[in-house]
């Protein structure tokens, strides 16, 4: 019986490519919804009822618990979702598992954001602040070094290879623009190079590639610069 096919609301950023990763490394079959955040698809009321805090990416599952039909929104907890789903990438063996989620919400809370901050104040603000252009660049360099540190102990993240490393891949990918150099973190080199290698990885990350604008043209673009940045249509 041919599986159901799981709708992937996205667009080709880091966080989308965390989902699009994924499903390429577990086979999934799906299908690409695109939610143009230039645009602000992502404040649309269809978009808004499985995303509710208007960001991609989101998935809905046709085939989810129980057979039932399923949206999950928020990167991290799709990837879990995902690798409940599949028994795929994400351990059950207790030691195992909170080894992954200790350096998923890691990113979570500290890769991602610190390196979005370090991506605006360097390319995308329109004022150049440069208290925040130190400020996010040494502390992404930090993060690297916490990676770096790691990695000298372990082959991946979490010791195999797991969501916790296709979480982090893609914050690694625009390191230049995050003001790093990988020769100053040669553990987390290898392991870069080692994840970009892969056909997962490499297909996740081609989803969509020809929408992906550069910095200084989004820096220009007066309506996307105001959709992305001026704060939220919802009331």
């Amino acid at each position: 019986m041919k599986q159901p096919t799981i709708e992937l609301y996205y667009w080709p950023t880091p966080n989308g490519w965390k989902i699009s990763i994924m499903l390429e490394e577990c086979g999934l079959p799906y299908t690409v919804r695109y939610v143009d955040i230039l645009k602000g698809d992502q404040f649309e009321a269809d978009f808004l009822e499985i995303a509710p805090n208007n960001r991609m990416p989101a998935i809905v599952d046709p085939d989810g618990p129980g057979g039932e039909p399923v949206s999950v929104f928020e990167s991290g907890a799709i990837l879990q979702y995902l690798g409940n789903k599949t028994g795929q990438f994400y351990p059950a063996d207790p030691r195992r598992r909170v080894a992954v989620e200790q350096w998923l919400y890691w990113q979570m809370g500290g890769l991602g954001p610190m390196c979005g901050q370090a991506h605006h104040f360097r390319f995308y603000a329109r004022e150049e602040l440069p208290y925040a252009i130190e400020r996010y660049t040494s502390e992404v360099a930090r993060l690297y070094g916490v990676m770096n540190t790691q990695l000298a102990r372990t082959e991946y993240l979490a010791g195999e290879y797991s969501i916790a490393d296709m979480a982090c891949i893609g914050w690694i990918k625009p390191h230049k623009r995050q003001g790093q150099n990988l020769d100053d973190f040669p553990n987390l080199k290898r392991w870069f190079e080692a994840l970009m290698a892969r056909p997962a990885v490499i297909a996740g990350m081609a989803v969509g590639a020809e929408l992906r604008g550069r910095p200084e043209d989004l820096k220009t673009d007066d309506a996307a610069h105001a959709i992305l940045f001026g704060g939220s249509k919802q009331g």
